[in-house]
């Protein structure tokens, strides 16, 4: 069996992205979302942070209420993008290979996770 066929999704990690001209518009829409949904609310970081090429906001959220969050943010996104990445212990595979994205995707900064710079 591959490693990856043994991987446990121990929970789930969307990042709502924003520039200067659209931060008003994610705060509102990363509020609403932990208004209505199981979800814990990061900071709303206005700089690059981690992986991710510019500002972005953080739900952190359990497997079992993937579809519900899902849903939401198809629906109430706002345009914005939403980066969606598993949990599973491997920063790397979870970002580069097994991330959805909601909206246009991006390159991400892949390196810091000792893999290639690319956007997946």
């Amino acid at each position: 069996m591959e490693a990856g066929l043994a991987a446990v999704i121990r929970g789930w990690h969307a990042h709502v992205y924003f520039d200067d001209g659209s931060a008003g518009q994610a705060a509102v829409v990363v509020q609403a979302a932990a208004d209505a949904l199981p979800v814990q609310k990061g900071r709303l970081h206005r700089q690059p942070v981690g992986p991710h090429p510019r500002g972005s906001c953080q739900l952190a959220f359990a497997p079992t209420d993937f579809s519900q969050v899902i849903h939401w943010l198809v629906l109430h996104r706002d345009g914005l993008t939403v980066f969606v990445h598993p949990e599973t212990g491997d920063e790397l595979v979870d970002h580069r290979d097994r991330a959805l994205w909601i909206g246009p995707s991006e390159s991400l900064n892949l390196a810091m996770f000792g893999g290639r710079d690319a956007g997946h």
